[in-house]
């Protein structure tokens, strides 16, 4: 029962270490990027400012949004440049109760759905955000003068991150699925047009009201499904090889 009581407080007293461990990196990166939030903030708004008509410009509707909007921004994006350090804090917390074959599965996922994640972000603000502030600015009324909040900005460029980022982890999704036997390749393949009208709809959720940027979420998620399904049959296919052999 003592060793019991020790072992969970160890455990605790590891998981403590490495929540401080995470908050101190985050704490550090944020200290060091606020110097630069104000330039940080122009350039996420970048893709906005540019097609915003001549003479227009964001504006800040409330007292303290100067100030909260790169504050927060700075804080999510001390999150996301520590995100390794979270991943890796996380993988060295449960690697010791895990076996020998699940660490070599395990941290390659884990390596992968960060790179994806950030691939998402990327794709959301080089392609997406170009075109579908395009859109938007181009549709306005006429005599409709376009004076975006700074604020209302950055909640929809969250959301639209969020939103990226996590449909640019499906191919983890689908690989696992099949890796851990909830479904099978040729079971998922029979299911294409389901997922295709999933995708769609959950483009429709995660994304503005308009059809330009649900069909930019859509087809990612399509496409990479499409690319997991395909890695998914060929580790089975070698698996398949390896247990005849």
């Amino acid at each position: 029962m003592k060793n019991n009581k020790n072992s969970l407080t160890s455990h605790l007293l590891e998981l403590r270490s490495r929540l401080l461990t995470i908050l101190s990196a985050v704490l550090i990166c944020a200290i060091l990027l606020s110097p630069f939030a104000n330039y940080l903030y122009n350039l996420l708004a970048l893709p906005l400012t540019n097609v915003l008509p001549q003479g227009s410009s964001m504006i800040a509707v409330d007292v303290a949004s100067p100030f909260l909007a790169p504050f927060k921004l700075i804080l999510l994006l001390s999150i996301v440049i520590t995100f390794p350090v979270i991943i890796y804090n996380f993988w060295a917390f449960v690697s010791p109760g895990l076996y020998t074959n699940e660490k070599r599965f395990v941290a390659p996922i884990l390596i992968s759905s960060t790179l994806l994640f950030y691939l998402g972000i990327l794709f959301a603000y080089f392609i997406v955000f170009p075109l579908i502030f395009n859109f938007f600015t181009s549709i306005a009324p006429e005599g409709i003068q376009i004076a975006t909040d700074i604020n209302s900005f950055l909640n929809f460029a969250i959301k639209i991150f969020f939103a990226f980022g996590l449909a640019f982890e499906v191919p983890i999704i689908t690989f696992l699925t099949v890796m851990l036997g909830i479904s099978t390749a040729d079971s998922l393949s029979r299911k294409r047009p389901y997922i295709i009208v999933f995708a769609f709809i959950l483009g429709m959720i995660l994304t503005p009201p308009d059809v330009i940027s649900q069909i930019l979420l859509a087809l990612p998620i399509w496409m990479l499904f499409e690319f997991g399904l395909m890695l998914a049959k060929l580790v089975s296919k070698n698996k398949g090889k390896s247990n005849t052999t």
